[in-house]
């Protein structure tokens, strides 16, 4: 049974990115990983859920639910997605055993970086017509990860060390994988 692993982040982070280079590490060392990007899936399986409270826990619970029954096919199923609240966290952890990975970086790495311009609409004035009124972490919450897995600070490393964290962290749930998981000790 593949192992589901979420990522969060704001937007901007490195989710994407990162899952993108796992992808390809995973296809280099005969590692099967499939990636549920939350841009993507909003898209198709979540395009009827807007941004408020409720259907953001909603597109995290749909995505949880999709992971869970392809995570057989693969060794890992990473959920690449804001999932801002810790409630929809803890929910993946809790029905389907999802690591977390929190890709935390400051915000003015973020509104630097700012690759989709969501930043420089949501710093618009109030009664600008472009004006993003809910982008999270800016002007929407997003709640500390109170007990991730893994924090990978991108906006202190490059996306090479983020990269080698990331490969070392799959690699040790690899390793815990099978009768080995219900020890209490780390092998």
């Amino acid at each position: 049974m593949g192992q589901i692993i979420q990522f969060t982040g704001l937007s901007g982070a490195g989710k994407t990115t990162l899952s993108a280079a796992l992808l390809t590490w995973g296809q280099t060392h005969d590692i099967s990983i499939k990636l549920i990007d939350g841009d993507v899936y909003r898209q198709t399986l979540c395009k009827d859920l807007g941004f408020s409270k409720a259907d953001r826990l909603e597109n995290i619970a749909r995505l949880g639910a999709y992971a869970a029954t392809i995570a057989a096919d693969y060794d890992f199923v990473i959920i690449a997605a804001i999932n801002p609240y810790e409630e929809g966290r803890t929910k993946l952890k809790q029905l389907y055993n999802a690591a977390l990975v929190w890709l935390r970086c400051d915000i003015d790495t973020l509104i630097n970086r700012d690759p989709k311009g969501l930043y420089k609409k949501a710093l618009l004035p109030d009664d600008h017509p472009e004006k993003i009124h809910n982008l999270t972490g800016l002007n929407d919450t997003f709640d500390t990860p109170l007990s991730p897995d893994l924090i990978i600070d991108t906006g202190h490393t490059n996306a090479n060390e983020a990269l080698a964290a990331a490969v070392d962290f799959l690699n040790q749930r690899l390793h815990r994988q099978g009768p080995a998981t219900d020890s209490p000790f780390p092998i």
